[in-house]
């Protein structure tokens, strides 16, 4: 039970700059072949698939990354408010797979390349 709260409070106290690596998701099968890795981090621009929760089996562009709360906001995935507004959901970067990645970035397709 220690060990756990210790874990907890780690992971929300760290810095930013380590947060950002928990903003990660597993990758699809064919890209898991294609880069030889189980994982990457989640970036605007990728597609995923939501895999847990509600919004199982939703596919769409990721538009926000939240690091602070690693959480990430994808396109056509949002919740009416009693008011009538509607509010984008945030999704835990672990319950999405990537299954198309932005590769724009050529430092970024470096990186995935590394595991090749």
């Amino acid at each position: 039970m220690k060990a756990s709260k210790v874990r907890l409070k780690q992971i929300y106290s760290a810095p930013l700059h380590r947060r950002s690596k928990y903003v990660s998701a597993t990758l699809s099968d064919e890209l898991r072949a294609k880069y030889k890795r189980r994982s990457a981090r989640v970036r605007e621009g990728d597609t995923v698939r939501v895999m847990r929760g509600e919004y199982k089996g939703i596919e769409g562009k990721v538009l926000k990354v939240h690091t602070d709360t690693a959480r990430i906001e994808i396109e056509g995935l949002q919740r009416e408010k009693v008011r009538g507004d509607k509010v984008p959901v945030k999704i835990h970067a672990s319950k999405v797979m990537i299954i198309a990645l932005n590769t724009e970035d050529k430092l970024r397709e470096s990186i995935l390349a590394r595991g090749k």
